[in-house]
């Protein structure tokens, strides 16, 4: 939304089975002068490029960008599905990631900050139960797990990174969901993606900057295997 750099996003899905996630690393200044990051996320839905080689040429660019992570992926329910990770703040070369659970915050993928690891217990401990759940109190559970704004302090890695900047807002930054004057969480984005390869998207976002008035929107359809 921010003027000159309009029109990206931080997370999007494709009919064609392409998904992208974004996160800012946690940087005390900004180069004003410095490429939209949420570029980086609509450029990957409407390429061709696979998420691999989609990765490697960002990285190529990534001296133009504020610090960013970035998720990729290819979902193909008969070929399999492929996630890569990139963040200019990490190593040279993107990654691919083995299955498993992943966290991500403002700084790189799987770094510990406490949040982050709780963040993961609490959706571990749904995913685990998830079978005796339906797929809208599924939803309900993993947004409760994203509205958690219990401080998890002290923690040395998260006050290390943010120095002085973070520090008027360390005791709500220090939480999964961040509650503060003017900045904070503003929508939680859940995707459910099944064997079948019927897609559920559903966003909660605050409404005019109101923390009291919420939306809920979902999508579904199907991917198109090619």
């Amino acid at each position: 939304m921010e003027e000159g750099k309009e029109g990206g996003s931080w997370l999007g899905i494709s009919k064609k089975g392409k998904l992208a996630a974004l996160t800012n690393y946690m940087q005390p200044k900004l180069d004003k002068d410095a490429k939209g990051r949420g570029e980086l996320v609509t450029h990957f839905l409407t390429t061709d490029m696979d998420s691999f080689s989609y990765l490697k040429k960002i990285s190529s660019e990534a001296h133009l960008y504020n610090g960013f992570n970035l998720i990729t992926a290819d979902l193909n329910t008969t070929k399999g599905d492929v996630f890569c990770y990139y963040g200019n703040r990490g190593e040279q070369e993107p990654i691919i990631l083995t299955p498993g659970v992943y966290g991500l915050s403002n700084s790189l993928l799987e770094t510990p900050w406490k949040k982050l690891q709780y963040g993961k217990q609490l959706f571990v401990d749904v995913i685990d139960q998830s079978q005796g759940l339906s797929r809208e109190d599924l939803i309900s559970e993993l947004l409760k797990i994203m509205n958690n704004q219990e401080c998890q302090l002290p923690d040395p890695a998260l006050e290390d990174q943010g120095k002085d900047y973070i520090l008027p807002i360390l005791n709500k930054y220090a939480a999964v969901c961040v509650r503060c004057p003017g900045y904070g969480t503003r929508t939680n984005t859940i995707v459910l993606i099944d064997a079948e390869g019927e897609v559920t998207f559903t966003e909660r976002s605050m409404i005019d900057g109101d923390v009291s008035q919420w939306k809920t929107n979902t999508y579904t359809f199907q991917l198109q295997s090619e």
